[in-house]
């Protein structure tokens, strides 16, 4: 990506970089021509968060950093942030919205690792390594093939058929499981997965359940004691979605009572900010349970994509106003433009404003080569080319209007 040649002096663009973000993203602001970059290893709360927020452009984070309302509300200069990871729900999407901060995140990157995780996990398993392993490690030299199996020709059942879920069942096919999937939306099957419509009967039927659905009000508990209550024939669960959608002291209980034979826990309903926090639950030391630290997605070809990924979107976001795949402020697709200032002006979507913009530039008699606008129900994003001749007094004016969130000349 070329560097931009653009109104605002890059080097004094504050770009903050939290939670031990891949160097391909620093690299990417560097190539891009960024030099004021911070850097910090663990994630930030309290007072320090809002310290290195105070002159803060753009803000890169993973899953630990939570952006509360109060949090963005003190940010005065943000501009956009960065989710280098797959979700977003460490961030208050509704306040970034109606601060006119734009929020990205990678929902692609990391789909590959977390999947090759989610099989190995399964095939540990379900050949009870975990025991045998901790057996091996107190000298107990454990050869007996008691419940332990292959894992070819058992039954997978997916929860969620999205971007992880169906990678994992094109590999699930490859050394041969068959594979069910149940989904709140109806997905076009891969391969040979076969839709189940009733999440009942998904776990009843499959011998490995796989849990890959977003954090959301609807999926909090969704693996409750009366959903537990379905395992009764000793099969396996994985959880590598979210540490909230499985009721932990439920799934301890079925544990120990047999009824599900072995879970694989990459997420938790509490987990440690750093490493300095001891991390407990209440899995530890239940037979035939693998608890790992939210590593799904923590390979160093997945954290290299996804510095990449996330940071393009910044700064084509930062420099030309391009919005695809933005969680908070409209989306908006952009064309470069010769011999232009391009100016965003982001406001609340209340009738009129769109009027006025076009009334003031009226007056103005300024040259208008180029308008975009999108809305979400909070707020309205116009973007305006006008043309170099004229007057930036278009810039003075626009922020003058009613309901006006943010206005920046890009170039």
């Amino acid at each position: 990506m070329s560097p931009l040649k653009t109104s605002f002096p890059k080097n004094k663009m504050k770009v903050v970089l939290l939670e031990s973000i891949s160097q391909s993203a620093v690299e990417s602001f560097k190539k891009a021509g960024y030099t004021q970059i911070e850097q910090y290893p663990g994630a930030l709360s309290g007072d320090e968060l809002d310290e290195v927020l105070k002159d803060a452009k753009i803000l890169g984070i993973r899953s630990k950093t939570q952006l509360t309302q109060e949090v963005i509300q003190k940010a005065k200069k943000l501009v956009a942030v960065g989710c280098f990871c797959i979700g977003t729900n460490q961030v208050d999407l509704d306040a970034a919205n109606k601060a006119g901060i734009c929020v990205f995140n990678a929902p692609f990157s990391n789909t590959r690792s977390v999947a090759e995780l989610v099989i190995a996990s399964a095939i540990m398993l379900i050949r009870r390594i975990p025991d045998k392993d901790k057996a091996a490690h107190a000298g107990d030299w454990d050869k007996s093939s008691n419940n332990s199996h292959e894992i070819r020709g058992k039954r997978l059942g997916v929860v969620g058929y999205g971007h992880i879920g169906s990678q994992v069942s094109v590999l699930a096919e490859a050394i041969g499981l068959k594979v069910s999937y149940y989904d709140v939306d109806n997905k076009l099957p891969l391969g040979n997965a076969e839709e189940i419509t009733d999440l009942k009967t998904l776990i009843e039927d499959c011998d490995i359940i796989t849990l890959h659905v977003p954090g959301t009000n609807e999926t909090k508990n969704l693996l409750n004691e009366d959903v537990l209550s379905w395992f009764t024939k000793g099969q396996l669960l994985i959880n590598m979605s979210r540490g909230d959608v499985v009721d932990i002291q439920a799934l301890k209980k079925a544990l120990e009572e047999k009824r599900i034979g072995g879970a694989a826990l990459d997420v938790f309903p509490e987990e440690p900010k750093n490493k300095a926090e001891k991390f407990e639950s209440p899995l530890q030391n239940v037979s035939n349970v693998i608890l790992t630290p939210h590593i799904g997605g923590s390979t160093e070809e997945a954290q290299w994509n996804i510095g990449i990924d996330v940071s393009s979107k910044l700064i084509k976001y930062t420099e030309s106003g391009s919005s695809l795949g933005s969680h908070s402020i409209p989306e908006l697709s952009l064309p470069k433009m010769e011999d232009t200032h391009r100016i965003l002006h982001i406001h609340k979507n209340v009738s009129g404003v769109l009027s006025e913009i076009n009334s003031k530039i009226s007056k103005l008699d300024v040259n208008i080569l180029g308008q975009y606008l999108s809305t979400n129900f909070d707020v309205g994003y116009v973007v305006l080319d006008i043309a170099k001749n004229d007057s930036l007094d278009t810039l003075k004016e626009l922020k003058r209007i009613d309901h006006t969130i943010k206005v920046r000349i890009l170039y």
